[in-house]
């Protein structure tokens, strides 16, 4: 991937000794692995946000979307070092964590959607570890937007680079922006016929307001 400043860290005011808290020998499922050993997520995965948002993801999401949404995060966090973009890292790892979890559960959907549900299960993960307001604002609207064609003028760059990283996994778009990664994340984690599984997944959603057969208890 192309290399770049490393981006500053925000604060997690819900942190502490990330060895108390989070186990990074922890062993996450097979299919994840390539991703986990890129240095982007390699270097987060003491952090005590990011284990508890991987723990979620693990738990809450089908294993090919799971992929897609380490995919995500690495596609994004690429764009950023290519522009020399500051960003909150581990919040947006939680926010790729989070930013489908609106497809699972049988829990009915308003409106807005499956992404405001994301955001919901965002926002409650975060005030749960004690995120504070500002930065849970800003993640969870990244997740809530992430399915705009486009983001929107005063989007904050966690928005920008969810939507980026979202868009171009499943459709190919910004592939010039970061040339190769797509491919090389896919072939290391592949899940094939994504797109079009993905697709049918969202058509679904929206006729019957949830994922069919979704294994997620009602929350």
């Amino acid at each position: 991937m192309a290399a770049g400043p490393k981006m500053p860290e925000v604060p997690d005011p819900g942190g502490g000794d990330a060895s108390s808290h989070s186990d990074p020998s922890k062993v996450w499922p097979e299919a994840w692995q390539p991703l986990l050993d890129r240095p982007a997520l390699a270097e987060l995965l003491g952090h005590p946000l990011a284990g508890a948002a991987l723990t979620e993801m693990c738990r809450l999401l089908p294993p090919h979307v799971a992929v897609h949404s380490l995919r995500t995060y690495l596609l994004a966090d690429a764009c950023a070092r290519t522009h020399g973009t500051a960003y909150d890292r581990v919040g947006l790892l939680a926010a790729a964590a989070f930013h489908d979890t609106g497809l699972v559960g049988r829990a009915p959907l308003g409106r807005g959607g499956f992404p405001l549900r994301s955001a919901q299960l965002l926002d409650h993960f975060l005030a749960r570890h004690q995120v504070g307001t500002a930065r849970r604002t800003a993640l969870t609207r990244a997740v809530r937007e992430h399915m705009r064609p486009f983001p929107a003028r005063d989007a904050g760059p966690e928005a920008r680079l969810l939507h980026f990283g979202v868009w171009l996994d499943v459709t190919g778009r910004g592939e010039r922006q970061v040339p190769g990664d797509r491919r090389l994340l896919a072939g290391q984690a592949p899940t094939p016929w994504f797109a079009v599984s993905f697709s049918a997944r969202l058509v679904a959603c929206g006729l019957r307001r949830v994922l069919p057969g979704s294994p997620v208890t009602h929350r």
